[in-house]
């Protein structure tokens, strides 16, 4: 195998306001910056809670890794899905006010809200959006890959969005339970869940820096930038990603001293400062299982698991003997994990500024062994270990899908004849083009080439900087475009959401503008097999056709002389022109292309 592990020169350092004074943390920046190099991080920071102190917050590495800007315990990071904690917390504070049950249906709230089907409409409970229990996959392509600000147009998408499995039989993870968490805040409060979390928790427990937009922290000073490691190992700059209206499920973006805050609440029962800013009642059930993620039992591998439950915003584990409840956090370009152990009053929050990283659970859990006096692992080394085995399964992966791959076949259309619009309502809607011979489309403002990769299955490729990714090729999102019954581009699948299936993106051809003047050339009688088919012109320049018997057809312009009829699937008309003449209409639908000619007055 290709040797990927590749050296780091990193000049690695420890900035922060408190100073390595606790005995108990003896060495213990040694293992910071081991992880630091074998995870190839450009920066992350720590901070450790005891009871109601800070007895630990540093930055190591960078935030700005082109700049060598240091991170420290005041730098902003994206905290990603660590903030569901703070949306079930506000509802924890209404049901306090009786303002809310758990037990209440959201429509009650939302009454616009509709799901999939009867069972889940009258059956789901609030609680089930808090921990994960609507029998609903993530459907996360529905926010990710078509954002929108308006949190009720993402609302709208879920009556579209298919269970997997019933009500309350399976935990599933899933976002949009969360959005709604954060609307209901909304609807009984008359505030925004941005100002509601500002206003409740950010303000009274001093957390001055966090912000809950993405513009927010641009704005700021003292931010990280995100990274991510590119096929050979090397750091590279990624964009910012604005969750938008789907803020209640991941947008606040704050400091490890920040977050310390957040934590002291949770492990004095909600108190900070002898102020009660979350009900004790709620914060007891809140940490307690409320659904089994996972079988959770001890194995060879994992002798310390001894169950993996969800509560409401945090997942619930052991560690080496110890009851701990965390929160991971992933979001382009920054990790988060913000967790503690409750009958140990530890707290233990780790940011770090790269991709799907795996530096937080080794910072974690290298805390733990110092805080819990447990046996130490060698966490860095274990993950130089972990990682290899990974990168030669990968490989091996990689190899099996290049076999996949049936070579020497071509698309049953030319290229033109897959451009359109696309779109699916629980979804969205985008647009595939011909450009420079290629097929191109943008998904949330990104610039996506179109590969194809066999017959008429293509794979979704990044493109920047008038480049594609060509790492990507062969293991990336795969499409497949079907044809209907006349042998027409009609809609676009894609397994993006592997427990239900295919989703399907129905395709509407583009259009052209075409003028009054131009569509009188089509204006006529014409023979049809003895029946006469009338074209006319209605509503300025809107061409339409008329056989007795049936309905008015709208036609919508696709080509030069070629329609589609507005309301029916697979069925067009193309007229003939002869010597600068139009002598013949054909009707191309499923069952076959029939002619007819234009009568002369």
């Amino acid at each position: 195998m290709k040797n990927r592990i590749l050296s780091l020169a990193l000049i690695l350092i420890a900035t922060g306001l408190y100073a390595q004074t606790d005995k108990r943390l003896k060495g213990i920046e040694k293992k910071f910056n081991a992880i630091l190099e074998s995870t190839k991080a450009p920066g992350f920071a720590v901070a450790i809670v005891e009871g109601d102190k800070i007895i630990y917050a540093k930055g190591f590495g960078y935030a700005d890794y082109e700049n060598k800007v240091a991170a420290d315990a005041n730098t902003l990071f994206a905290i990603g899905s660590s903030t569901k904690a703070f949306t079930s917390s506000l509802l924890g504070l209404l049901r306090g006010d009786d303002k809310i049950s758990f037990n209440d249906n959201p429509r009650k709230h939302i009454p616009e809200l509709e799901f999939y089907n009867d069972e889940m409409n009258n059956g789901i409970i609030i609680k089930d959006l808090m921990r994960h229990t609507t029998g609903l996959p993530r459907h996360d392509g529905a926010w990710y890959f078509f954002p929108s600000y308006d949190k009720d147009s993402l609302i709208q998408r879920l009556k579209h969005h298919e269970p997997f499995t019933g009500l309350r039989q399976q935990w599933y993870y899933n976002n949009f339970g969360f959005l709604l968490q954060g609307v209901i805040t909304e609807k009984l409060s008359g505030k925004s869940w941005e100002e509601n979390i500002e206003e409740k928790f950010f303000k009274p427990l001093g957390m001055n820096r966090s912000k809950t937009t993405i513009s927010g922290m641009k704005e700021s000073s003292n931010k990280a930038y995100g990274y991510t490691l590119d096929a050979d190992r090397n750091i590279e700059k990624t964009d910012y990603y604005d969750i938008a209206g789907m803020s209640p499920a991941g947008s606040i973006n704050s400091s490890v001293n920040d977050m310390s805050q957040w934590l002291i609440t949770w492990i004095n029962k909600g108190k900070y400062k002898d102020q009660q800013i979350i009900p004790e009642d709620y914060i007891k059930e809140a940490i307690s299982s409320q659904a089994i993620v996972a079988s959770g039992v001890p194995s060879d591998e994992l002798p310390n698991v001894h169950f993996a439950n969800y509560g409401y915003g945090w997942f619930l584990h052991s560690y080496k003997g110890h009851y701990m409840v965390e929160h991971g956090g992933n979001i382009d370009g920054f990790s988060a994990s913000v967790g503690f152990y409750p009958s140990d009053k530890i707290g233990v929050v780790v940011l770090a500024n790269q991709n799907g990283s795996a530096v937080p659970r080794l910072v974690r859990n290298t805390v733990a062994d110092y805080m819990l006096n447990v046996e130490k692992t060698e966490w860095a080394k274990k993950h130089k270990e972990d990682l290899e085995e990974a990168l030669e399964a990968q490989d091996k992966v990689m190899e099996d899908k290049e076999t996949s791959n049936v070579k020497n076949t071509r698309p049953s259309h030319a290229k033109l004849d897959y451009t359109g619009f696309y779109e699916n309502a629980g979804y969205g809607k985008f647009e595939v083009t011909v450009e420079n011979d290629s097929l191109m489309t943008t998904l949330n403002d990104e610039k996506i080439f179109i590969n194809h990769f066999h017959y008429d299955t293509f794979e979704l490729i990044d493109y920047s900087d008038g480049k594609v990714d060509s790492t990507e090729i062969g293991s990336s999102l795969k499409v497949n475009f079907k044809t209907n019954e006349s042998g027409d581009i009609e809609s676009l699948t894609t397994s993006i959401e592997p427990t239900t299936e295919a989703i399907v993106f129905k395709r509407t051809p583009n259009t052209i503008e075409v003028d009054a003047k131009t569509l009188e050339q089509y204006v006529g009688n014409y023979d049809l097999v003895g029946q006469v088919v009338k074209f006319y012109i209605k509503d300025e320049n809107v061409l339409y056709a008329f056989l007795k018997g049936q309905p008015e057809y709208e036609l919508v312009p696709t080509d030069e002389h070629k329609f589609n009829l507005k309301i029916l699937d697979g069925y067009k008309v193309e007229f003939v022109e002869v010597k600068g003449m139009i002598t013949t209409v054909k009707f191309i639908q499923p069952n076959g292309v029939f002619s007819a000619r234009k009568k002369v007055d």
